[in-house]
């Protein structure tokens, strides 16, 4: 299976936030079981809140290409067939990058990997990371 992650999963990687967590990390499954894959978008996302005092980051965005590339993640492009992609059902919420991460992943072939509770029931969303 091919894992696409969400932005909070990028930032959890290579920001080096740790969580406390009881259950198994849904990261760490996909990064030991799975192809996993990371697209310009989550940049772009994480840019945008940081430049706008939203998101307070340890590492700056500049460097995530090469971490992860160091990480053995590719990093996807945005290309029309992603933007043109069909995703099923649109997402409950209007989020342009939760709708394009959902693009990439139908077009990849991958399954989004997120811990957002408004895409939980979306058929692109990995099942697995909800308990």
């Amino acid at each position: 299976m091919k894992i696409l992650l969400d932005t909070h999963f990028v930032i959890k990687l290579l920001d080096e936030v740790r969580y406390d967590l009881s259950e198994p990390d849904p990261l760490e499954i996909a990064l030991r079981e799975f192809e996993v894959f990371a697209s310009v978008v989550n940049l772009w996302e994480a840019d945008i809140k940081y430049r706008v005092g939203k998101l307070p980051l340890r590492n700056g965005v500049a460097a995530w290409p090469a971490m992860l590339a160091r990480a053995e993640i590719d990093l996807l492009p945005v290309t029309e067939q992603h933007v043109l992609a069909d995703i099923g059902p649109e997402p409950p919420h209007k989020d342009p990058f939760d709708r394009l991460l959902l693009c990439i992943a139908a077009a990849e072939d991958c399954q989004l990997l997120t811990n957002d509770r408004m895409l939980q029931n979306h058929p692109l969303v990995w099942k697995s990371t909800f308990p």
